[in-house]
């Protein structure tokens, strides 16, 4: 049971569901008892970001090693075999 979580009983739950669910919402956490013993918690789900700013973009791909076109497809032509078939295509 973390320390930030609120302790609610099986009753609470039943009783006070909406009110549950608008802190969950808001980002609280829960530890679920019944008679007294800790069965469970609810918790929010972390929310992924679905896309990623221009600007944070950038500032991520500022440390990045520039990259020559002529030398990446050198290295894919050396090392990545074009014919998926291979010799059992034949």
């Amino acid at each position: 049971m973390s320390e930030a979580s609120q302790e609610i009983s099986q009753g609470d739950l039943r009783n006070r569901s909406a009110e549950i669910m608008d802190g969950v919402e808001r980002g609280e956490s829960y530890a679920l008892t019944r008679d007294g013993h800790h069965i469970g918690d609810i918790i929010p789900i972390r929310r992924r970001r679905r896309a990623v700013s221009r600007s944070d973009f950038a500032a991520v791909s500022r440390g990045m090693p520039r990259l020559d076109d002529r030398d990446y497809r050198r290295d894919m032509n050396l090392h990545v075999d074009d014919d998926p078939f291979g010799e059992f295509g034949e």
